[in-house]
């Protein structure tokens, strides 16, 4: 692991989410969310994880999506975390 100004030993999970949060709130209103971890202009919700989350938490949720770390290119309703880097 990288070392981290805040953290002797980060973890790796909310690195991704801060990194997501910081972001997205840039341009978006956002907030954590009851479902799923966090719902932007109070009409999606996104579920932040590694290469293998799954839909499972957010399943039967409309505008749902997954951002996962460690892929490069998304498909359905999975989404790269680096491309939310762009938004700044």
């Amino acid at each position: 692991m990288f070392p981290n100004a805040i953290w002797e030993q980060e973890k790796i999970g909310t690195v991704r989410e801060s990194f997501f949060a910081n972001q997205v709130s840039a341009v978006h209103d956002i907030k954590v969310s009851s479902q799923g971890y966090f719902l932007v202009d109070e009409n999606y919700i996104f579920e932040v994880g590694g290469k293998n989350k799954g839909f499972k938490q957010i399943k039967d949720m409309p505008n749902s999506y997954v951002v996962a770390d460690d892929i490069e290119i998304g498909s359905g309703n999975k989404i790269p975390l680096w491309l939310f880097g762009f938004l700044y």
